[in-house]
């Protein structure tokens, strides 16, 4: 059953009290005894649509729908024509006619431009740059090897210390600085020195940025660093032959012991 909403029973209590106030003393019994052109007087600040279906549902509750019938005309004729407007069609539950509040806009409540972000996920990024060079180093290794002939030694002989005796490939760097400077110096004093300065390297260079162009100097000092030793490690396993003297590999071969 559908009933007028209490603000608008509010609202037409209040206009006939102030229509009863705002009338002359001489027009009072006239206005008692036409109680019904007050009341559409009243009621003519409630739209027409709401009366009918109220004046409809009351009359259905009680078994007089002749009468409702009747009486919707009446009050249809006794509403200004401007109040009255188009009836709403129900399209709603329960007969209610639902309507559009505001459009908002998709920037206001999510954001609809990407942002870039200085992080990227371990898999496919990471992964598979990892993996490339797994491969990478994989088919050096077997390509050297085709190459390079590394049998197994018999046992090694305390009595007889092979020549060229060389260093694993990782101290071989040293193993050069020594045929060039003084044992202090080739072993202790220059590998102090950078190690010390790549300490100081990260208070020395404070940028925060991780864009290789933006950390020149960092880049610059591990390059310097890994060439330097690149080289010696060169050296020492390509061009020292028996005695540790330098040969070219071309001409009288490679010597590995290892």
């Amino acid at each position: 059953m559908t009933e007028i909403p209490e603000h608008l029973r509010k609202r037409a209590e209040e206009a006939r009290a102030k229509a009863a106030a705002s009338a002359p003393a001489d027009d009072a019994p006239a206005e008692s005894t036409d109680s019904g052109a007050a009341s559409g007087e009243g009621a003519s600040k409630i739209p027409a649509h709401l009366l009918e279906r109220s004046k409809a549902a009351k009359a259905k509750a009680e078994g007089g729908a002749a009468d409702a019938g009747d009486a919707a005309p009446a009050i249809t004729t006794a509403a200004p024509p401007a109040a009255a407007g188009p009836a709403p069609t129900a399209t709603g539950p329960g007969g209610h006619t639902q309507r559009l509040l505001t459009v908002v806009k998709s920037g206001s409540i999510q954001d609809v431009k990407s942002q870039p972000q200085d992080k990227v996920h371990v898999w496919p990024h990471l992964l598979v740059v990892e993996f490339l060079a797994a491969l990478l180093i994989t088919g050096f290794t077997l390509i050297f090897s085709i190459f390079v002939n590394a049998p197994l030694l018999q046992l090694a002989d305390p009595n007889q210390t092979p020549n060229p005796s060389k260093a694993p490939w990782y101290f071989l760097g040293l193993q050069e600085l020594l045929t060039m400077f003084h044992p202090m110096v080739a072993g202790v004093t220059i590998p102090g020195m950078g190690l010390f300065l790549l300490i100081l390297a990260p208070y020395i260079d404070k940028n925060p940025s991780n864009k290789p162009e933006d950390r020149k100097f960092a880049i610059s000092l591990m390059t310097i660093h890994l060439m330097f030793w690149a080289v010696l490690v060169m050296i020492g396993s390509f061009f020292r032959g028996p005695g540790f003297n330098f040969v070219f590999p071309w001409n009288d071969g490679l010597f590995f012991e290892l």
